[in-house]
């Protein structure tokens, strides 16, 4: 958004390298990308930030311009590329995309930094 910054930059960064995800040997959710050493792939998509709160249009003013964007995705990408201290797959900023993924278990969240406190 307009409004982010590297402090949310950080706090997403290590929010997603900490965040307990995988399951543990019980099958509690209680491993994270760290512990397991799994893979990320990043990718960016402000689509996500689309309201729909007027007319039948979305609307991405509230999305940060493009580059703002693409610096706050690379800033991202680097500071979880050192904490998982391996590269972290990325998708092609700005670009249209087939992104093609299999989603293992009953879990998708999303992470709004201005909501953390």
């Amino acid at each position: 958004t307009h409004s982010d910054s590297q402090e949310d930059i950080t706090y997403l960064s290590k929010k997603i390298a900490q965040l307990r995800l995988f399951a543990d040997e019980q099958g509690m959710m209680n491993r994270s990308v760290l512990d397991t050493q799994g893979d990320v792939l990043v990718v960016s998509q402000f689509t996500l930030y689309g309201s729909t709160k007027k007319g039948n249009r979305p609307s991405y003013v509230e999305a940060a311009p493009g580059p703002i964007a693409q610096k706050h995705y690379e800033d991202f990408v680097a500071q979880l590329e050192k904490l998982l201290e391996k590269p972290v797959a990325t998708g092609v900023f700005g670009a249209d995309m087939q992104v093609q993924l299999l989603n293992d278990g009953p879990v998708t969240l999303m992470i709004d930094t201005h909501q953390k406190n």
